[in-house]
């Protein structure tokens, strides 16, 4: 007889552990994707982090480095006071005829308050000269036309050069010109027969005369900071991405003779709005406050609002600590992305 062959035993999964198994897959797909969505939140908010800071230094790092050239070149003597020109002089800012002529700013810096509200920001404006003598002042000896000879025999152009500003002064009366020659001075210098080495042609002569001094500014160069659309603008060009605020204040002293900060001024109220030559004297320092944003809001309020402007030690997004004699300005800003001030 033979005996029947039994068939192979069979082996799977039931329609059930499979369902079980498809829900356990879900579940863990479920906890990775939520470990991967806090962790891409956390990079973005670290790196948004990290881009704020960056740009508020980079920020900051311009500012002060025109902060630190303010005013070169406009010295003050005996003879020669920049400070006391009344009125202020005009000039031919594009060395363009044709266009119309500009007052010429001899304020080092100048800060120009943009208000209280939500997102006003100040403007400040810092001008200053690039001559290799600092603006060392030298008397106009001779005026035949337009040439102006410097200094008593023998002489010397205190190293003027063509196309240089050049400031005259002749008591409170103030012109701004152009050095045009000789071709002794120019670049590349053209020796002329004989050598002129201690006259200089100037395109306006207006007010001048012998007796006037005259400063030699070299190129003058004046830029403005303020913020628009989120940049930080130099002259209306944005060159930082992210700033939302700038605030600056005066730091002055007692008196002009003094070097000592005593108060930190705002430009929003009087005299120092449109401070006049004696205040101006009284001007020593500058504070600065940029504040950058990241452009990744957060889901929970990260930056809170400042606590006080004349508290010694506030907290939030504050420009500084201030004082009842000097209050720090107010940044009104929307705090739900990460925001940070540098000063």
């Amino acid at each position: 007889m033979r005996t029947p062959r039994l068939p192979f035993p069979q082996h799977g999964l039931s329609l059930i552990e499979l369902m079980v198994a498809l829900v356990i897959g879900l579940l863990t797909t479920l906890v990775i994707m939520q470990v991967f969505t806090v962790f891409e939140g956390q990079k973005r908010a670290t790196t948004g982090a990290a881009d704020a800071q960056t740009s508020d230094n980079i920020a900051l790092y311009l500012i002060a480095r025109d902060l630190q050239m303010a005013g070169y070149g406009l010295l003050t003597t005996t003879n020669f006071n920049p400070y006391t020109c009344n009125p202020a002089p005009t000039w031919d800012d594009d060395n363009n005829a044709g266009t119309a002529r500009v007052t010429f700013n001899l304020s080092p810096a100048t800060i120009v308050d943009g208000g209280a509200g939500a997102g006003a920001s100040d403007s400040l404006t810092v001008a200053y000269g690039s001559s290799v003598m600092a603006g060392v002042p030298n008397v106009i000896s001779a005026l035949v036309g337009t040439t102006a000879t410097l200094g008593n025999a023998p002489g010397n152009n205190f190293a003027c050069r063509v196309n240089d500003v050049a400031l005259i002064i002749n008591g409170t009366n103030c012109t701004v010109s152009r050095i045009t020659g000789p071709t002794d001075i120019a670049t590349p210098a053209v020796a002329s027969a004989p050598p002129n080495t201690t006259s200089v042609i100037l395109n306006d002569i207006t007010g001048v005369g012998i007796g006037s001094y005259l400063a030699c500014l070299g190129s003058w160069t004046e830029t403005s900071y303020t913020v628009a659309g989120g940049n930080l603008t130099a002259n209306g060009a944005p060159v930082v991405a992210g700033i939302v605020a700038l605030k600056a204040q005066y730091g002055i002293s007692a008196t002009a003779s003094s070097n000592t900060v005593t108060a930190r001024v705002s430009a929003s109220v009087a005299p120092w709005n449109a401070p006049t030559a004696a205040e101006r004297d009284r001007i020593k320092a500058l504070r600065v406050a940029v504040v950058a944003r990241s452009a990744n809001y957060e889901r929970d309020t990260v930056s809170s609002a400042c606590s006080s402007t004349t508290d010694p030690a506030p907290t939030g997004v504050c420009a500084w600590a201030g004082s009842a004699d000097s209050p720090a300005p107010t940044l009104n800003r929307r705090l739900r992305p990460r925001a940070f001030a540098r000063r």
